[in-house]
């Protein structure tokens, strides 16, 4: 009798939380309409925010370190240039519809189980990616603040949870008020590097890599194997698309910006993150000509 109790009991509970659309807001599935009440440029603004995480520069520096620049080059132009162009699709049917990587594979035929196995490979994708950042952002805290290595990791990860548990509302708002900050500090460290080392510029478009044995120029191993580094990336367009799906409907009004979010905020996240993947690949050349 306690038992059937306690079951109701944590019935009624569940109930209540899942029924609180503005904790969940929407996290999976088909985004209904009545919640699709922001505008394109703040949604937009947000699924942009992805563009500010630190792994995007260490990939540039790896590939570049290993490949040499010319190399790494043409690899992030390539794979930049596919990852746009198979986002695209992504980002209008789901902004279009209202619906996720998950409903969009299943509408494209992936059945079920296929479904099931492409959010798998999205999720593991997902928790790589936010380990790297973690990983980074704990090293950033421990070389600033001497906090032990273990504690940082800890800070980093933990300190993400109160800022998604109510979904894209509240990760639009600590984005529209933290991203300027961010464009600020990155800018500014290449504008002091432009002003004091002229020199920099030159030295990174000669430099060879590590598996060129110092050598420059175009070799299609070592392209292919920059390339294998950065195509995983491709991933990211699923969860543009899942930032999408809230854009409001598009109407004769606001077509025009409603594209523009779609393409921009869409695939168009590839064109900022392979800047930054040569901002990468820029300081790691410079640091290394540094000792």
């Amino acid at each position: 009798m306690n038992k059937n109790k306690d079951a109701q009991r944590i019935r009624r509970e569940y109930n209540q939380w899942v029924a609180n659309e503005t904790l969940e807001d929407y996290a999976l599935r088909y985004t209904a309409k009545r919640a699709r009440r922001w505008s394109t440029a703040w949604v937009a603004n947000t699924a942009l925010g992805i563009i500010s995480f630190l792994a995007l520069e260490a990939i540039g520096g790896a590939i570049t370190l290993n490949y040499g620049f010319t190399n790494a080059m043409w690899a992030i132009l390539v794979v930049g240039g596919i990852i746009f162009l198979s986002g695209l699709p992504l980002a209008y049917c789901a902004a279009r519809d209202g619906i996720d990587i998950d409903l969009l594979t299943r509408g494209a035929g992936f059945g079920y189980i296929g479904s099931t196995v492409s959010s798998l490979v999205y999720a593991s994708f997902t928790f790589i990616f936010f380990a790297i950042e973690a990983a980074i952002m704990a090293m950033a805290i421990n070389m600033t603040t001497g906090i032990p290595m273990s504690l940082a990791y800890l800070i980093s990860t933990i300190v993400v949870i109160p800022l998604v548990t109510h979904g894209i509302t509240r990760i639009s708002y600590f984005q529209a008020w933290t991203q300027p900050l961010w464009l600020f500090l990155q800018i500014l460290p290449l504008v002091f590097i432009g002003m004091h080392e002229s020199e920099a510029f030159s030295q990174w478009l000669t430099f060879g890599g590590s598996a060129a044995g110092g050598e420059q120029g175009f070799e299609l191993l070592l392209f292919g194997a920059a390339a294998a580094v950065i195509f995983p990336l491709i991933a990211q367009n699923g969860e543009q698309a899942d930032f999408l799906r809230f854009l409001p409907e598009r109407t004769q009004k606001n077509k025009t910006q409603w594209w523009l979010a779609v393409v921009g905020a869409g695939p168009g996240w590839v064109v900022f993150g392979v800047i930054k993947l040569f901002i990468g690949s820029f300081l790691a050349v410079l640091a290394l000509n540094h000792g």
